[in-house]
This record gives C-alpha cells, sequence and structure tokens, in this order.
C-alpha cells in the first residue's frame, strides 16, 4: 500500500494534504461471500448504529454468517419482527433464491472484471451500482474503484476541491483521474478526511 499513497501523494497536491492528516491507511475488508453481501442491503440508508442492531437481531434469528437457505426458511413476518422493512425483506429474499438457483455464484466473482462484477450483482433486486461498488472495493478489494453515486465521496470532493455544489460524475471522473489505479485508496482517504477536523 506504500506505493498507492506514494503515488496519490506525487499525483494530486490536494489529497496530498489529506493523507499527511489523515495518517497511514487502514482500510477494513471483508470476505467475498454472500454474507457480505447481504449485510450491505441491510445498511442501505440507515445510519451505522441503527443498522447494527437490525443485522444482530437478523443473525441471532438466521445464524451468522447469514445464508441463503436460512434466508429462505424465515418468513416475511419473522424478518419483519426484527426491524427489516418490507423492501429490505423483499431484497434479501431475492438475492438468497438467487444464490441458492445458482444464478448469483460468489466463487466466480474474483475472476471478473470490475464491470462483470457490478453486471452480475445488480441482477438482485435492490443492490445498484453502490452496492457494488462497496463490494468491489471492501469484499474483493479492488483498488481502482471510483464510486461517483457515493455522498461521502462527493462531499469530500466537493470540501477540498472548493466546489460550489456536490460534483457530478463526470467532474469526479476527472479529478480522479490522476489517482489512477488507486482510486480506491484515495476514496477511503476522501471519506476520512471528513471525520477529522480539517482547516
Amino acid at each position: 500500500m506504500r506505493k498507492a499513497v506514494n503515488h496519490l501523494k506525487k499525483c494530486d497536491p490536494v489529497l496530498c494534504a489529506i493523507i499527511e492528516r489523515v495518517g497511514p491507511f487502514r482500510m477494513e475488508y471483508g470476505p467475498a461471500e454472500f454474507h457480505s453481501l447481504a449485510e450491505s442491503i441491510l445498511y442501505q440508508q440507515l445510519n451505522g448504529r441503527a443498522a447494527a442492531t437490525i443485522l444482530n437481531r437478523f443473525t441471532d434469528l438466521a445464524g451468522d454468517p447469514l445464508t441463503p437457505e436460512a434466508i429462505l426458511k424465515l418468513s416475511d413476518a419473522q424478518m419483519r419482527g426484527v426491524g427489516l422493512s418490507k423492501q429490505k425483506t423483499a431484497y434479501l429474499k431475492d438475492l438468497a433464491a438467487k444464490t441458492a438457483a445458482g444464478l448469483l455464484d460468489f466463487s466466480t466473482l474474483p475472476g471478473m472484471s470490475d464491470e462483470e462484477v457490478i453486471k452480475h450483482l445488480t441482477q438482485v433486486k435492490g443492490i445498484g451500482v453502490w452496492t457494488a461498488h462497496m463490494f468491489l472495493m471492501f469484499s474483493l478489494r479492488r483498488p481502482n474503484v471510483l464510486p461517483t453515486g457515493d455522498y461521502g465521496v462527493q462531499m469530500a470532493v466537493k470540501k477540498h476541491y472548493r466546489k460550489r455544489k456536490l460534483p457530478k460524475p463526470k467532474d469526479m471522473e476527472r479529478i480522479a483521474r490522476a489517482w489512477e489505479p488507486y482510486r480506491s485508496v484515495a476514496c477511503w482517504y476522501m471519506w476520512r478526511s471528513l471525520d477529522i477536523k480539517t482547516l
């Protein structure tokens, strides 16, 4: 990772200043498996604490790690009873059904390109490009992902690159061109920069 951080410091003075303030790169990765994707659906549009509470209740009910078979055995009422919305219940059931039927095969994902992974994952209801980007970054450990739809990255770009409004995807692509082939690492620094007091 030193190579990535050195490249980012050299290629972008704004990012260099952020790296100096944030410190060492410490992205936490999860396994590229069913449980991680189920968890990312559960976390959508919830703050971390609320999502963690629901996840704990859900794994108490269905088992940890989550499996397609365990989810398919549950009734909608049981899933709603631990705090899942009607929509997320449907999404998790669709993910479980497609995985159980072999339409979604986690063992093939490491050999796919980023674009192929996005196409493969977004066949599931409730998994959009943002969720696929997070899976690429945090589970498949892909180093060059730019989640242009991520609000945190948009906010950090707006703040540090002095934009009047949240940047459009094409503006983010332009700024991030210099970060290649380590855009995932740069995005981690963007997220962290919002957590620390910056001038």
